[in-house]
Parts: C-alpha cells; structure tokens; sequence
C-alpha cells in the first residue's frame, strides 16, 4: 500500500449546530484511546480485543505539515475508536524506528500503513484513510465470514449485489466438512470478496446449485462459473478465487482503491468515469457492462469504473491530472507511474458510444495502437515547435538589427 494516502476526517469533528435527538453525529470528546504499542505491551493489548487495529507511521518528524499530517491521522483513529468504543476493537500506534523490533515480528515493512489484527490473521487496510470508511471496514471485518441465505428475500438481496465479488456454495449443514473449508476460504478474503452459503433445497434449486457446489459470481456478469470438480478443499477454493480476482469490469471503492490502483496491466489502466445516478452516466455503465459480457474471457482487459460521487474530494484533483469534464462520462487509459493519460473523444454526452466503438478503441488500447507514449511525443513535438518559432524570431530580430546598422 502506498505511504501517500487520501486523508479525510470523513465524519464530522467540529460543529456549532446542535442536531436533532437521533442524529447527533460524533464529535471527538478529547479522550485518549488510541495507545503506543510496545514489544512490552503487545502480548496483553492483543489478548484484550477481537481485533487489534494498528497504525505503523514513521518517525514523527519536527517538520510542521507532516506534523499535522500524523495528527490529522491520529484524530481519525481516535474518532474511530471513540464511535467503536462498544465493539471489542483495539487501537495502537507502532513508532517505525522506536519499535523497528516489534515490526519485523510483525511482518510490518511499510510506514504509513494500517493493518488489522484478527486470530492469526493480518490484513492490510488499503482504501482511503477516512473515520466513516475505516468504521465500515472493521464492522464488516468483525462479522461472520460467510453470511446465509435462508429464503426468497434473501435470494432477491443477494442478486441486487452486482458490482462486487461474490462466492456461493451450497452444502447439507454448518457440520458438513466441505462448508467448514469454504468457510476456512472465507476468511483469508473478508471482507473484501464476498462469501454466501445456504443449507436449503429450494434455494439451492433456485439459483442452479449442486450439492457442495460453490459458483462464482464476477461482477456485472449475468451467470456465474460453476468452480470445477467438487467438492473442495479449502486451498482449492483460495487457489481458484485468486486467480480470478480482477474482473474485467471492477468499481472501484473507498475501502480498497489503492489495492486496486496498483492492481495495473502492464503499467496502465483502462479507467471510466461515469455517475451511475446520471441518466448519462447510467447508459454509460450499461454499455460499459455489455463490452465487459463480451470480452469476459480476454485476460488482458480490465476497465476500472470510477463513480465521481464515491470520491466527491478527488473529482477537482481527477479533472486537473486528466484534463477531462467529469460532468460527463469519459474513458481513458491511464499510465500509473506518470498519471499521463489518452481520453477517446465523446465530443456529445448525448450521442454515447455503441458497445462496438467502445470495444474498437480498447482494442487499439490493447494492441498499443493508443498509448499515453504517443501523447508524450506530440507534447515533445509542441515543445520542439515552440522552440523553433523562438530561434525564427530570434534570427528575424537578428536581421532587423543587421539591417539597422547598415542604414
């Protein structure tokens, strides 16, 4: 994960307007949650909580900006644990060089990282650093792993769910051995990919599973892959859903942009901008989906679909990198070292276009034929013109002054 995070308080710190009963949203009250984290202390601090959240930072430096910068972070933790204060959630700061010792038990090798302890397990936060992302995250990470789906309803909630991963399996009971490996599966992805199991007939029949069958749900895909030869060990099931863990078609989302960012395809990213509560940008995203169906199988298309009102603080800062109006639907390619980018041209939000012109241009995105190189180029080329008009003027001031002297 990379040390240069969005940082956003995200839930509201300071205010002067008294809210109504039932909406009083947290303040932080000044109370010293969040603790230093020791080789001393870390025995006791882990068996205290369910889940231990810790922040590994640098040094803190003398330098003021990133003085405020920790502090800003340290509010947002503390906040945190204040609103979690209920739930068994622990919150600790481990010092990069005091605790150096510590970290490397640990596995920490990246300052500026926040990782969650749960059982044996570490998982990396890797989304933006805000109060309300970070509530919801460890929320999500204290239920079960696996949730079950018991009847109709639920069958209707679980298929609402499209933009997400998502796993399915159908066993005899909560004893059954291959339910308790799909469970084990669960847990090494919570609560990033979503695991579902059900133990009745009538949903099972409904939604086409076999006995200890598990299907695989993509994103945006109208029918799931059946994972071949059950039933399954648990390493099989983790195996299998590693390899099919970038769609061709991924959101992306507050709690894992930056695992998704640097999830790239040879150092680019085919990006989309669309508003899905845009008239615009939901036909957009239709389309979108209709090219990802069809190219489902190509392994070297991934469109990263990016919804401005999921990052309202990052829409300027997108407009200014990309030189695009994120009023309106666009796709690109992005390069992730230099944020250089090609946008295809939709001169009219009202005139969008087709799933087969969409597909044309990703096609010459993947064979090279449009690249972010080629726009360094014409910039160089620019630059090299601009040059060139400044030694003509040069040289044509040079012959008026030659002439001036012969008068």
């Amino acid at each position: 994960m990379k040390t240069a995070h969005l940082l956003v308080v995200g839930v509201y710190l300071l205010t002067s307007c008294k809210a109504e009963d039932g909406l009083n949203f947290p303040i932080y009250d000044g109370k010293d949650r969040v603790v230093s984290l020791s080789e001393k202390n870390f025995k006791q601090t882990l068996k205290k909580y369910d889940l231990l959240c810790l922040y590994y930072h640098e040094p803190v430096s003398s330098d003021k900006v990133a003085q405020k910068q920790f502090q800003l972070k340290e509010i947002v933790l503390e906040l945190v644990a204040q609103v979690l204060e209920h739930k068994d959630i622990g919150f600790v700061m481990v010092d990069a060089k005091k605790e150096a010792k510590l970290a490397k038990k640990l596995g920490f090798d990246e300052e500026g990282s926040l990782y969650i302890l749960k059982g044996d397990r570490t998982i990396e936060f890797d989304g933006e650093f805000a109060a309300d992302v970070l509530v919801e995250f460890l929320l999500d990470l204290m239920e079960d792993p696996v949730e079950i789906i018991n009847n109709k309803l639920e069958v209707q909630a679980f298929e609402h769910v499209e933009d997400k991963i998502k796993l399915l399996g159908f066993f005899k009971s909560e004893d059954s051995e291959y339910y308790k490996a799909f469970h084990e599966a669960a847990e090494h992805f919570q609560p990033y990919i979503k695991f579902f199991a059900t133990f009745d007939k009538g949903v099972a029949k409904k939604l086409s599973l076999k006995m200890n069958e598990v299907d695989f749900y993509e994103p945006f895909m109208e029918e799931p892959i059946a994972i071949p030869n059950k039933p399954y060990t648990e390493e099989e099931l983790v195996e299998f859903v590693k390899e099919h863990q970038r769609p061709t078609l991924r959101r992306l989302r507050p709690e894992d942009m930056f695992e998704t960012w640097e999830d790239d395809l040879n150092g680019i990213h085919i990006v989309a901008f669309a508003e899905k509560s845009d008239p615009d940008g939901y036909e957009f995203l239709e389309i979108l989906k209709q090219v990802a169906r069809d190219n489902t199988d190509n392994p070297d298309l991934s469109i990263v679909w990016i919804d401005p009102d999921d990052f309202p603080l990052l829409t300027a800062y997108w407009e200014k990198t990309f030189k695009i109006d994120l009023f309106k639907p666009q796709i690109g390619v992005v390069n992730v070292t230099d944020a250089d980018s090609v946008w295809m041209d939709i001169p009219d939000d009202d005139d969008l276009p087709t799933a087969e012109e969409l597909e044309d241009w990703i096609e010459d995105v993947l064979s090279g034929k449009i690249n972010t190189e080629d726009d360094d180029n014409e910039d160089e080329d620019d630059d090299n013109y601009n040059d060139d008009d400044d030694n003509n003027s040069d040289e044509e001031s040079n012959d008026d002054s030659d002439d001036d002297d012969d008068e």
